[in-house]
């Protein structure tokens, strides 16, 4: 039986990591569960749901989004709802 050698170019890899359009890509999804996650956040002062943002991140391979959230009860609403977790599960990510 042959066998078969694939040779992985990591510099050529590193590029499309960090082209626009893969940034374009993620940046879309991550604002799509922002969107959403704001849309089923539950409401009392507004500042949870006002508080959910995309932050951006350069890495050494790629640059990153994330949706989180900057009110200071974000991580009690989290616990009693799961309201991100549900906006992520929602995506099929």
């Amino acid at each position: 039986m042959a066998s078969t050698q694939i040779r992985f170019n990591p510099r050529f890899f590193g590029q499309i990591l960090k082209s626009q359009q893969v940034a374009a890509l993620t940046r879309g999804a991550a604002e799509h569960i922002r969107d959403r996650a704001k849309a089923t956040a539950p409401v009392d002062t507004s500042a949870y749901h006002d508080g959910i943002v995309v932050r951006e991140r350069d890495t050494a391979h790629r640059k990153t989004f994330r949706v989180v959230g900057t009110d200071a009860k974000t991580m009690l609403i989290e616990a009693k709802t799961g309201n991100l977790a549900r906006a992520l599960r929602a995506e099929g990510t």
